[in-house]
């Protein structure tokens, strides 16, 4: 018996022999085949503005001895909802100024995702006026010393005018675009100091106030525009805007479980409910509140700004609170802008940072501005920001956020999952298995050399080169 089993062995080894080395030579080159990889180029220059490049890059090698990036797919992090811009009052004044034949191909530029378009797929609105609106308001301004515990004079006719339309015709292009918003302000005459500048909103209101938030996706969605989540009060810890409002994490815990929670539950409303929005130099404040499980049951997740902290520190939100999200809502460029740093400090340190560290959106402040860089509120409007684009009439000019959202916009669809990628030095990088399958792997060289790589996946490899400060997007079928 033993004797006819090695019998029969041998003779299945000589059958299969054939077909096992064909196998190992297949696995063996495979990393040689030429790939089918895709990819487009900014270089800081502005020689290369987010151009696809032609022809085909060469097949890398396993023994290469070049630096090598290599992709995971096997590890897996969080899910992206989207990349994009604030769509401040001034920036629908601006867009809805323009000609009807002009506007609608802005828009399609930047909202469409066909070949042809940077497809923005998130955008964050002020409830109520920014400091980048024409004029500070609320949906429920009165008379001083009139109040309206009922809200019965709550009214969004304040943006029929231009940011309903823009809305409107945006989510006509693309419908499941996610949209958040953020108050810099309650009414007045809910605060102790009862103006739109600075002061805190006062315990007695904080009912009202939290059905004020209600009232406002339910009006929204009468409009056909779905608010995915909001966050509680734009910059908590910086009263100085116009509008603006100081609210401690300690009020923000109250606020959020004894009376915002409970409203949207009650109002069977499902739009998130996100924590903190501002800077990563004070992790302490959405943790506080994330550390309260009365509170953190109603909670997404935090937001953050980097006007001051590192981008690091986001990954100890997590690591405290992994079951709750992070996301990245507002960096400005200061004008007149320096591409070559802009550029290069956005895509570094948030398109590549915010994302490695977490972060389910990337977005820019602000979608758009015009050559004076008005409207801005007085008494501590942004008189020097830059938008992703600049309109002068019909005339449209590209600034540096349009370039560092689109490297990840167009191709980073919402429901990609960000995967494992090793960095070398002076070659930073982040890489996201998209929807349809598509490994997305965006390269930065932060040398000062040109320099020479290889991208390791999971069915083969290529080789690249990037200049110094170039940004590559390399999109792998």
């Amino acid at each position: 018996m033993e004797n006819n089993q090695v019998g029969f062995n041998m003779h299945r080894t000589a059958i299969l022999l054939p077909f096992m080395l064909m196998m190992t030579f297949s696995c063996s080159t495979r990393r040689d085949k030429l790939p089918d990889v895709e990819w487009w180029l900014t270089l800081t220059d502005q020689s290369v503005l987010f151009q696809k490049q032609a022809g085909t890059l060469d097949g890398g090698n396993p023994g290469d001895t070049s630096a090598i990036i290599e992709i995971k797919d096997s590890l897996t992090y969080q899910t992206i909802d989207g990349f994009g811009y604030t769509l401040t009052g001034g920036s629908a004044i601006h867009i809805n100024g323009m000609g009807a034949s002009e506007r609608q191909a802005l828009l399609d530029e930047l909202f469409r995702t066909d070949s042809n378009n940077i497809g923005v797929s998130y955008l964050r609105l002020s409830i109520g006026a920014s400091d980048l609106s024409d004029h500070v308001f609320s949906y429920d301004d009165l008379p001083k010393g009139q109040t309206d515990p009922d809200l019965q004079r709550f009214s969004i006719d304040p943006e029929r005018k231009d940011l309903i339309p823009v809305l409107k015709q945006i989510l006509a292009i693309n419908p499941g675009i996610k949209i958040l918003g953020s108050p810099w302000s309650p009414p007045v005459w809910m605060k102790d100091n009862g103006d739109s500048r600075g002061g805190s909103l006062k315990p007695r209101w904080y009912g009202t106030y939290a059905r004020y938030f209600v009232k406002y996706i339910q009006a929204m969605q009468q409009e056909g525009i779905p608010i995915d989540a909001i966050t509680i009060q734009n910059e908590p810890l910086h009263p100085g805007n116009n509008p603006s409002m100081l609210m401690l994490p300690e009020a923000q815990a109250d606020f959020l479980k004894n009376h915002l929670g409970p409203a949207f539950q009650s109002a069977g409303i499902k739009t998130k409910i996100i924590l903190y929005d501002h800077n990563a130099d004070r992790i302490d404040y959405p943790m506080s509140i994330l550390a309260d499980t009365a509170a953190a049951r109603y909670a997404d997740g935090s937001a953050f700004h980097l006007y001051g902290g590192v981008i690091e520190d986001l990954t100890k939100v997590h690591d405290a609170y992994p079951e709750k999200n992070l996301y990245f809502t507002e960096q400005w460029v200061g004008a007149p802008g320096n591409f070559a740093g802009d550029f290069s400090w956005h895509i570094n340190t948030l398109i590549i940072g915010a994302t490695r560290n977490w972060c389910r959106t990337v977005l820019e402040w602000n979608l758009s501005s015009n050559p004076s860089l008005t409207p801005y509120t007085d008494r501590g409007g942004c008189n020097l920001c830059l938008g992703a684009v600049t309109i002068d009439s019909n005339r449209v000019v590209r600034n540096p956020a349009y370039y560092v959202i689109a490297h990840a916009s167009k191709f980073v669809r919402p429901g990609s999952v960000r995967i494992g990628s090793n960095v070398p030095a002076g070659l930073n990088n982040v890489a996201f298995k998209s929807p349809d399958g598509k490994i997305v792997v965006i390269v930065q060289n932060n040398g000062k050399q040109q320099r020479e790589f290889t991208v390791r996946y999971p069915l083969g490899s290529f080789k690249a080169s990037l200049k110094a400060g170039a940004v590559a997007t390399y999109v792998i079928r």
